[in-house]
């Protein structure tokens, strides 16, 4: 638990407090639900938010950060269906909680730990159903994304080494895979890193060698002065100038790099 209660300590807002995410939901437009996706015995909660577009929309695959889908993540989700996108957020910790419970049931450090100790196989066959469900909706037009902050970052880096047809990893200050599973990449990778955020940026140069001399496209930007986990701080209402800027940036180009793939 060392390494994530350090990571706890860049957190310039509280998760568990987060009324002001749960406000803006609940001034969203947009159609919003939880459905239930199963696979191989298991039931996964996830959130999904429709686009007000004409017609079918791309999905965007949204993974949260290790405090689990928290109001934020469901607003993320919101803001990818704002848009023009079906994004679907399923809760990783689905039946993990106590009397099988989700996110909700946890308090913030025993989720932390929870998703710790989550076995990569059941996350790979999580987001996968969650993907393929929202792909199967009639109001999809088939083309997949994925986005994910904090360790959901490292997760979407992951995907996209599992996933054939994803058409582009948009990683928001998280960790690679091994070389060895970027060589299974066939997407591009877009990454959003923090200025201050030491353990996550050393590890962009080599990413950048490993994924040029396997001929994949990893294009990273680095926004300066901001933390960890600035798509999130930089909404709240007491965000530092400096994270709030990196979250304005780092949404244009995301919806840029999703209009452009």
């Amino acid at each position: 638990m060392t390494r994530y209660a350090a990571l706890l300590l860049l957190l310039t807002t509280s998760l568990l407090a987060q009324d002001w995410a749960k406000q803006k939901l609940e001034q969203s437009p947009r159609h919003r639900e939880f459905v239930t996706v199963k696979h191989d015995g298991r039931s996964v909660e996830a959130y999904v938010a429709y686009p007000e577009v004409k017609g079918k929309a791309p999905v965007v695959l949204v993974i949260h950060e290790i405090f689990g889908l928290t109001d934020w993540a469901e607003l993320a989700a919101d803001e990818f269906a704002a848009a023009g996108y079906i994004a679907i957020a399923p809760d990783l910790l689905s039946g993990m909680g106590p009397n099988g419970g989700r996110t909700n049931s946890f308090d913030q450090s025993a989720a932390m730990e929870a998703i710790h100790n989550l076995k990569p196989d059941q996350i790979n066959a999580d987001l996968n159903a969650a993907a393929d469900y929202a792909l199967k909706l009639p109001a999809a037009d088939g083309k997949l994304f994925v986005a994910g902050f904090c360790w959901g970052g490292g997760q979407s880096f992951r995907f996209a080494t599992n996933r054939s047809d994803l058409a582009a990893a948009l990683v928001f200050y998280g960790p690679p895979p091994d070389k060895d599973a970027m060589a299974r990449i066939k997407a591009p990778v877009y990454g959003f890193y923090a200025g201050n955020d030491s353990r996550i940026d050393a590890t962009i140069p080599q990413t950048k060698t490993d994924m040029q001399q396997l001929g994949k496209k990893y294009d990273p930007v680095v926004y300066e002065g901001a933390g960890h986990g600035f798509m999130r701080a930089g909404e709240a209402p007491d965000a530092k100038p400096a994270d709030a800027k990196a979250r304005d940036e780092s949404w244009a180009r995301a919806k840029k790099i999703l209009a452009a793939e």
